[in-house]
């Protein structure tokens, strides 16, 4: 056990080094490699200790203990087009750990440990003056306690989180406005359900909306576009609602989720207009005993949409050419279809290996960025041009 929470340590220490893109919105799908090998199919299919964090009520298949740990190199591809002038995002390579551990107490109980990179968002555009010498940086992890219960087919079960959070926005537009990095740890929870009988598995999920505040961040660099009427520095990881079901026959698992993610509702995206998501994911498995072949699909629409440019602001100074402009530069949330496919080698009963590759498919938009300022009219137009590659491995101990 000590080992095992040193290593989550330093996988903590990993992601503090970089920044994460993520894919339904600033969310990342699946926990895991087996999870990111079926697209982020979870709720409803048990994947053992990864299973903590996505549906805490699926733990109760670990026999014993299961250690799994591991991480995704995430490739972003950003391009954006602001006037005319192109330049590539220099943020294209990024590192998400991830570590799980569950226990089988006795026949009803369970428990389990884990640290998870879950998500966030970055771009870099520094030495490109077209683009504002954008840099946004957010990273999001969670550290949590599955808890789970099991009475014959039906398990509850709840995991207590803490969330570390990180923001750093910094962009040129009439000067330097930035306010270095900030930092803030919240508490949330998940709770999940699971009934499983004869092959099938249904499951669900909620998850809390967890407020993080980053001092001086949003206020400092959304402030000046505004007028300084823009004063929240909240930027919340919204709530999320989600129902799953499988079935197994013979080596064979189809598998279906469906999550809602309320956007709308939480601090800071709100007030961008960001809508919330329905996320459609299909995943297949086929295991032979030693090996594991996985396929998925995933797909939410984008949070984001063009807002119309009046040059009425609203109550908090934000006009719909500001939104556009750090939706589509800061936050790119544009990718909507994912596919993947992974799989699993057993060294042994107690050893395994998992790998996975996820492609986001390539989406472009094109916005009006026009909004008006104390000097006069800032007509702009701007196209942003995303996709993502993501390898994932996981290396499994049970005992």
């Amino acid at each position: 056990m000590k080992k095992t929470i040193k290593l989550a340590v330093v996988a903590a220490l990993a992601l503090g080094t970089t920044s994460v893109f993520a894919t339904n919105g600033s969310a990342l799908i699946g926990m895991g490699a087996k999870a990111r090998g079926m697209a982020g199919v979870g709720i409803g299919m048990s994947h053992g200790a990864e299973s903590a964090l996505v549906n805490p009520a699926l733990i109760t298949t670990v026999k014993g203990t299961e250690v799994s740990f591991g991480g995704t190199v995430f490739m972003p591809h950003v391009k954006n087009t602001s006037n005319g002038s192109n330049a590539n995002s220099d943020n294209t390579l990024n590192l998400i750990p991830e570590v799980s551990l569950a226990t089988n107490v006795n026949n009803h109980f369970y428990w389990g440990v884990g640290m998870w990179g879950t998500g966030g968002m970055g771009v870099d555009y520094r030495g490109n003056s077209a683009q504002m010498d954008m840099y946004t940086n957010l990273q999001l992890m969670q550290f949590g306690v599955p808890l789970a219960y099991k009475i014959n087919g039906l398990s509850i079960a709840v995991t207590p989180i803490v969330q570390y959070g990180s923001l750093d926005i910094n962009y040129n537009y009439g000067g330097d406005h930035g306010n270095g990095t900030s930092q803030d740890y919240k508490w949330g929870y998940n709770v999940g359900i699971a009934y499983q009988t004869h092959g099938l598995t249904v499951g669900a999920i909620y998850t809390s909306q967890i407020d993080m505040e980053y001092k001086g961040i949003l206020s400092s660099t959304v402030g000046p576009m505004t007028n300084n009427a823009y004063k929240n520095n909240k930027l919340s990881t919204p709530a999320s609602y989600g129902a799953g079901i499988s079935y197994k026959l013979g080596g064979s698992t189809l598998a279906f989720d469906y999550k809602l993610i309320k956007w709308s509702n939480a601090y800071g995206y709100k007030d961008f207009k960001w809508k919330d998501q329905n996320v459609y994911t299909v995943g297949y498995q086929y295991d032979a005993d030693t090996w594991a072949l996985r396929l998925g699909y995933n797909y939410a629409k984008s949070p984001i949409s063009e807002q119309s440019v009046t040059a009425r602001p609203t109550s908090n100074g934000l006009q719909g050419g500001v939104i556009n402009m750090f939706n589509l530069l800061g936050f790119p949330a544009i990718v909507q279809s994912h596919v993947a496919i992974g799989g699993t080698y057993k060294f042994s009963k107690q050893t395994s290996l998992d790998v996975a590759y996820t492609y986001a498919l390539s989406n472009s938009d094109t916005y009006n960025t026009t909004f008006t300022t104390r000097n006069g009219t800032q007509p702009g137009t701007m196209t942003t041009k995303h996709s993502q590659d993501g390898v994932s491995a996981q290396l499994n101990y049970k005992f």
